[in-house]
């Protein structure tokens, strides 16, 4: 089957202060083309703008009905990727080829003219995916239906709010029958409810055997939608693959991958003036480790120095996160908070060091990927000392001990924790009347409980 997409070598270089270029009239060309030996002078003498690759070397192909999340940090080139493939900008380098029609929607309003009405932007929007007025016809019920903004379809666009705004742009680049559709953060600007639906429209458009790319943040949102992944990390492709795999990778980026992160010098480690954090590890087995057999207790262990003497009600907080970014559980050294008597809290703490652990049992944690973001804080009122999000990954691994013979399927859920149960017989009334059995003789019956 041949690619829908196909990027080879893709390359987006931009310099830095420079105005970008843009299309004018002839004679704005033509002043430009009179300019272009000083621009080449001062380059040649090193006057030139400085320059920034923000996508280098990027390659991949995507197949008809494939879903792709595209992630990575703020400036890692994931909105520069999708203009390139919109045609909106030129890659520096490299092709990018895409056969079919591509609706694109990258920021609020995309394609919309404010002036005109929603009726009238979304016929202008379906020519400009080469749709014949039958085909808008057929879908224009739908599409208003689906923004909800039935009451001001006849209202110059201009006049709507923004998530009125982005709920039409969607429902006609998503309805309009593209054979891509490239969809940026821009969902975000929509409420809880909007958002659900617009990812249940994405879902059902790539079931129909077209293409959507997504670019989002929100990692749960990615995990559902999409059936592949890439990590763009300084405009090159870091992680190609499957959704958790490549989440995962994204996730622990800060998170120190051998189960412990050790600030050496005291000087940049995360705090302040008071309390500063010195390491935060994983220790499984009495060692310490990235890999935590499943039927096996865990500790996470918290170092930190006061600076100062006499700091009281002061608390090491753990936030643990699993691999969608999702917080599991929070906990603290707290006496409200700890099943041990917390001897440190109410009392001032001298200057020096100090080890804050917390340990979760056997059996609780189902396997998977976790992070784990530590806080510093003193209460009353409560003042964050020192903080370090994902400061550390583990990965709990399954042995097996919970499997019925013959082996099973993964457990579902974050935890499994080993919960009491029991099973009794109530007897067998009940079954004659159903026609299924005669009503049998139970030995011993007045003794079940």
């Amino acid at each position: 089957m041949q690619p829908i997409i196909s990027v080879r070598g893709l390359g987006k270089r931009y310099h830095i202060g420079a105005q970008q270029p843009r299309y004018g009239n002839l004679r704005e060309s033509l002043a430009s083309w009179a300019r272009s030996p000083l621009r080449a002078f001062r380059s040649r003498i090193g006057q030139a703008h400085p320059t920034i690759w923000a996508l280098k070397d990027v390659s991949f192909d995507l197949m008809p009905g494939e879903i792709l999340g595209i992630i990575g940090r703020n400036g890692a080139g994931k909105t520069t990727l999708l203009k390139v493939l919109s045609r909106i900008t030129e890659p520096t380098e490299g092709e990018a080829k895409l056969w079919g029609r591509v609706a694109s929607l990258l920021e609020v309003g995309t394609g919309f003219h404010p002036e005109l009405t929603g009726r009238e932007n979304i016929f202008l929007n379906g020519a400009i995916l080469g749709m014949r007025k039958a085909e808008i016809d057929r879908k224009f019920d739908e599409i208003v239906s689906f923004a909800e903004v039935e009451r001001f379809i006849d209202t110059p666009v201009k006049r709507y709010s923004s998530g009125m705004y982005v709920r039409l742009a969607f429902a006609v680049a998503a309805h309009l029958e593209p054979d891509i559709l490239i969809v940026d953060e821009v969902l975000a600007v929509g409420d809880a409810s909007f958002q659900k639906k617009c990812l249940g429209k994405m879902r059902e458009v790539g079931q129909g055997g077209r293409t959507v790319l997504f670019v989002s943040h929100n990692m749960a949102a990615v995990n559902l939608l999409c059936t592949r992944a890439i990590l763009l990390s300084e405009g090159a492709v870091r992680c190609d693959g499957p959704v958790s795999e490549t989440v995962n990778e994204y996730l622990s980026e800060d998170g120190a991958g051998n189960g412990e992160r050790v600030w050496s010098d005291p000087r940049s480690a995360p705090g302040g003036e008071r309390v500063r954090l010195e390491a935060v590890r994983i220790v499984s087995g009495e060692r310490v480790s990235s890999q935590v057999p499943i039927d096996q207790e865990v500790s996470i262990e918290v170092e930190f120095m006061t600076l100062e003497s006499g700091i009281s009600s002061l608390a090491a907080n753990i936030y643990l996160l699993d691999s969608m970014g999702v917080t599991v559980l929070s906990t603290a050294s707290t006496p409200a908070a700890n099943s041990l008597a917390e001897e440190w809290f109410d009392r001032p703490h001298p200057a020096g060091r100090f080890r804050s652990t917390c340990t979760l049992s056997a059996n609780f944690l189902n396997d998977g990927v976790y992070h784990v973001s530590v806080f510093i804080v003193t209460l009353g009122p409560i003042r964050i000392e020192a903080e370090a999000e994902r400061a550390v990954s583990f990965t709990v691994f399954d042995t097996g001990t919970m499997r019925q013979p013959g082996g099973g399927s993964r457990w579902h859920g974050v935890v499994r924790v080993r919960l009491p149960w029991r099973t009794q017989f109530l007897g067998s009334r009940g079954l004659a009347a159903l026609g299924e059995c005669p009503e049998p003789e139970i030995p011993g019956r007045g003794d079940a409980r």
